[in-house]
C-alpha cells in the first residue's frame, strides 16, 4: 500500500487507480453483503445488490463531496444501498431465506431516515466494521513488536508499563508504537469513518 486511504475517496476519482478500487471493494463488499444477508436477502441476491451498489459508487464517486459532517460517506453509501435494494425489489422479486420475509418497505423507509434506530445501527456497524477491517489491512505494515504493543494497549486495554515489561521494551517505545499505529489508522479511516 504505497498511499494511505486518507486519500482513498480522492483517489477513486482516478478510474485507473486499481489499488484504490481494490481497497474499496475489499473494504465494503463484505459489509454490504452482510447487511443484506442479516435482513434475510438470499446469498445470490445479496451478491447482485452489492455489485449494483459498487457499480453506482464507481459511476458517482466523482460527484461525492464530503461536506465535513460526521458520517457523510457512510450516509452516502447507505443511501446508495437503500436505493439499489429498492430498485431490485421493483425490477424483480428478491429471494429471502427467512420463513417470513421482512417488511421491505418499512426496512427501506427506516434506512432512508437518518434518525431511525436502523440507520443509527448501520452507522455504528459501519464504523466498527471499517475500523476492524482497516486494522487487518494495515497490520502487515508494522513490525510484529510494534503491532503487539499497539494491540495490547489499545485493543486489550493493558497499561503501557505492563506492555513494556511483557515485550521487553521501554515504556516510551510502547507509547511510540501505539502512536504510530493510531496515526496510520486515522489516515486510513479519514473520510470513511468520522
Amino acid at each position: 500500500m504505497a498511499e494511505t486511504s486518507a486519500t482513498l475517496l480522492e483517489r477513486l476519482n482516478d478510474r485507473s487507480d486499481s489499488v484504490a478500487w481494490r481497497r474499496l471493494v475489499d473494504l465494503y463488499s463484505p459489509l454490504i453483503k452482510a447487511w443484506l444477508r442479516y435482513h434475510g436477502v438470499s446469498a445470490g441476491d445479496a451478491e447482485d445488490v452489492t455489485q449494483d451498489v459498487l457499480g453506482v459508487v464507481v459511476r458517482e464517486v466523482s460527484r461525492f463531496r464530503h461536506n465535513g459532517r460526521a458520517g457523510a460517506f457512510r450516509t452516502w453509501l447507505r443511501t446508495i444501498t437503500t436505493n439499489c435494494l429498492r430498485q431490485s425489489c421493483r425490477s424483480r422479486r428478491l429471494r429471502f431465506e427467512a420463513a417470513s420475509p421482512p417488511d421491505l418497505v418499512a426496512l427501506l423507509d427506516q434506512l432512508e431516515d437518518s434518525a431511525s434506530d436502523l440507520s443509527r445501527r448501520w452507522d455504528r456497524e459501519h464504523d466498527r466494521y471499517v475500523l476492524e477491517r482497516l486494522l487487518e489491512l494495515i497490520e502487515p505494515e508494522f513490525a510484529t513488536t510494534t503491532w503487539q504493543a499497539f494491540r495490547r494497549q489499545v485493543i486489550d486495554g493493558v497499561p503501557a508499563k505492563t506492555v513494556a515489561a511483557e515485550l521487553c521494551l521501554t515504556v516510551n517505545a510502547v507509547l511510540i508504537a501505539k502512536s504510530r499505529v493510531l496515526s496510520h489508522l486515522r489516515r486510513e479511516a479519514d473520510g470513511l469513518v468520522d
